[in-house]
C-alpha cells in the first residue's frame, strides 16, 4: 500500500496582471531575497496562470489567494480562493 502526501501550497499577495481571459486570471508572485555575497535585496516575480469561475469580478492589480491543484490545462496548475484586496487607488 503507496500513501502518498501532496503538499498544498497557498500563496498570498498575488497581484492580478491581465483579465482577457473569461475563466483564467494572469498573476504575478513576487518574491525578495537577500544577496548572499553583496547583501543586496533583490525582487523577483513569476507569472501563472490561475483558475476562477467569474474572471470579471476581479480587476487589475487586485490582490488574491490562490491555491496549487492538479493541472487543470497546458499552463493552469493554480487555482483563486479569494480575493484579499481591492485595487490600489
Amino acid at each position: 500500500m503507496i500513501i502518498l502526501f501532496f503538499e498544498i501550497i497557498i500563496l498570498n499577495c498575488v497581484e492580478k496582471v491581465k483579465n482577457k481571459m473569461t475563466n483564467t486570471i494572469v498573476i504575478r508572485v513576487e518574491r525578495k531575497f537577500r544577496h548572499p555575497m553583496y547583501q543586496k535585496v533583490i525582487t523577483k516575480h513569476s507569472k501563472h496562470k490561475a483558475h476562477c469561475d467569474d474572471a470579471k469580478a476581479f480587476q487589475i492589480g487586485d490582490t488574491v489567494t490562490i491555491k496549487e491543484t492538479k493541472p487543470i490545462s497546458k499552463d493552469k496548475h493554480f487555482i483563486v480562493v479569494e480575493k484579499v484586496l481591492d485595487k490600489k487607488s
